[in-house]
């Protein structure tokens, strides 16, 4: 029943997008698609897009929320990009998951798919000589239809915004290093999956009260199929089963991460917008902690344990992450 009411709230929601461009007809039955929502990222797309298609995404499905830096003149000229906007509020659209599950409902059907945000940058075994469809096929061939990744906070060595980031630059240069420990992890009876918190968020911005602090648990990649939902963003899904991402008999299924590379200059003016807004989760909650923290000096969230990233290999030696029986 929940399902069916997600599924219904996304059918209703569908009024509150405007077509700018709908290329889906260039869409071939075995491609990679990728869905992102966003609203003023501009000087991060180029990075972005180049990233993803290198990996192997064929086409991306995106909605613009509102930009007015360029984002959506930009993405409108991309011959890979279908492009949809809406002034709606993000919050009631459940932050955007209402959108993004219609047109996962009219356009993923049938397809391996990407749901990502524009600061996140998916690796997983073998990423550094293997495109994304071959972790695809392996995943078709063992019957598996969602792939999960922990989300790793990436931020610079000194303070946020001491170094301006520049369209089509790589932001992991400039945020390049991570939390190796300090996460908790819990199990959802409700979904059946896996909570996970932790790293710098929960170190800095809520140490007072870290089972508050932001959830790093997401399946950003899954073989999409009509009848299902992202229920909380990309934490979980239903039905329920897609959520078992983890082996709970003591061994090991593959997992990947997601690179966050929130922390640029671009998040200054980013958490101050977005407080103002006070679209995000639990009355921006996140948002209020980030400008607590930014009203006395920009934060230094590098500490003497932080880990300067290298390459997948290094995350599962961590055990981020999991090549599991991939070989």
């Amino acid at each position: 029943m929940r399902r069916k009411r997600w599924l219904w709230r996304a059918f209703r929601k569908r009024r509150e997008l405007d077509t700018v461009r709908n290329r889906t007809r260039q869409i071939s039955r075995n491609d990679i698609l990728l869905f992102v929502t966003l609203r003023n990222e501009r000087v991060r797309l180029p990075y972005f897009l180049k990233y993803y298609r290198d990996l192997g995404v064929n086409h991306f499905v995106v909605v613009d929320n509102g930009s007015d830096d360029g984002s959506r003149e930009y993405l409108e000229r991309q011959d890979d990009v279908s492009l949809f906007t809406t002034t709606a509020s993000y919050k009631r659209a459940r932050f955007g998951t209402d959108w993004l599950n219609w047109l996962l409902w009219r356009h993923a059907h049938g397809h391996w798919v990407m749901v990502v945000d524009v600061d996140e940058f998916f690796v997983y075994p073998f990423c550094d000589t293997r495109p994304v469809r071959a972790l695809t096929d392996w995943l078709d061939g063992s019957g598996v239809k969602a792939f999960s990744a922990m989300l790793i906070d990436m931020y610079p060595r000194g303070e946020i915004g001491a170094r301006t980031y520049k369209e089509g630059e790589d932001p992991l240069k400039i945020a390049s290093w991570f939390d190796s420990g300090n996460y908790m992890i819990s199990k959802n009876d409700d979904y059946q999956n896996l909570w996970v918190q932790g790293g710098p968020r929960a170190r800095i911005f809520f140490n007072d009260d870290p089972k508050n602090a932001p959830a790093l648990n997401k399946i950003p990649l899954v073989r999409w199929e009509r009848g299902f939902v992202y229920a909380n963003s990309t934490h979980m899904l239903l039905p329920r089963g897609l959520n078992l991402v983890y082996d709970a008999f003591g061994g090991e299924k593959p997992s990947g991460a997601l690179l966050h590379a929130k922390f640029l200059n671009t998040f200054i003016e980013k958490t101050r917008e977005e407080l103002v807004r006070g679209e995000h989760f639990a009355a921006s909650r996140e948002y209020r902690a980030y400008a607590e923290q930014l009203d006395e000096a920009p934060p230094v969230l590098w500490c003497k344990w932080s880990e300067k990233y290298i390459n997948w290999r290094q995350l599962e030696i961590l055990g981020l992450m999991s090549k599991g029986n991939w070989a």
